[in-house]
């Protein structure tokens, strides 16, 4: 678990495509990328941990002082933007949630639901205003996007500032403080962001549709041993 409070920003060192390197690899085998300038959060890494990587709940497979290396399976590439990496580029990182620790951002599984690209970036003031328009394969992810809710935006806990259901948008303003700390301060315009919805929602939500059926299915099995 994470709380979108992005720790420290890693750059993409190395890109590993199994698929590439001979004719009898498999496809599915993902990528394995190197991150480094990374020692700020690898002080108390081990084998094992995860490390949220623009969004995504990855597992350290490897490490030393300044960099550590994840693997991305087929199913992180399909439903990310990881898979869009180059070398040179900068991700944002958080180490999971220690017990001992504040809890300043939201509940963040780093279980990427979707991507989302930007739509429209204008200055307000010393802040900027983002609108993203949700993947067309993912519309219902809308009906868990709520004004003044939360959202994970390539891993970072964010409010959202709006919602348009006709276009399928949402909204957010990133704060000064938060552009000097984030990656999407320097994304454009047709760019792709992970998106992760509040998982309250989702459990709210999921459980009322769940509760529906069940509901739905014990009526039927009362009208049919009424015969009706």
């Amino acid at each position: 678990m994470f709380t979108g409070l992005i720790e420290h920003i890693a750059t993409v060192s190395s890109i590993q495509d199994p698929s590439s390197s001979s004719s009898t690899s498999n496809s599915n085998e993902g990528f394995i990328i190197t991150l480094n300038d990374s020692a700020a959060i690898l002080d108390d890494c081990h084998i094992g941990d995860s490390i949220c990587v623009n969004g995504a709940c990855l597992t350290v497979i490897e490490f030393d002082k300044d960099s550590f290396k994840v693997n991305l399976a087929p199913e992180t590439l399909n439903r990310t933007n990881l898979g869009e990496l180059k070398i040179g580029d900068k991700v944002n990182t958080e180490r999971a949630m220690s017990a001992n620790s504040r809890y300043g951002g939201h509940s963040v599984q780093g279980h990427v639901d979707s991507t989302a690209k930007i739509i429209s970036k204008k200055p307000d003031g010393d802040s900027i205003r983002y609108q993203f328009k949700l993947n067309d394969e993912q519309l219902n992810l809308l009906n868990y996007i709520i004004e003044k809710g939360y959202i994970t935006i390539d891993g970072a806990s964010l409010t959202i500032t709006n919602v348009n259901e006709n276009e399928n948008s949402f909204g957010i303003m990133l704060i000064k403080h938060s552009q000097e700390k984030l990656i999407l301060t320097n994304k454009k315009i047709n760019d792709k962001v992970n998106i992760e919805v509040d998982i309250t929602g989702k459990y709210l939500l999921g459980s009322i549709s769940k509760i529906e059926s069940i509901v739905d299915k014990l009526l039927e099995k009362k009208l049919q041993e009424r015969g009706l």
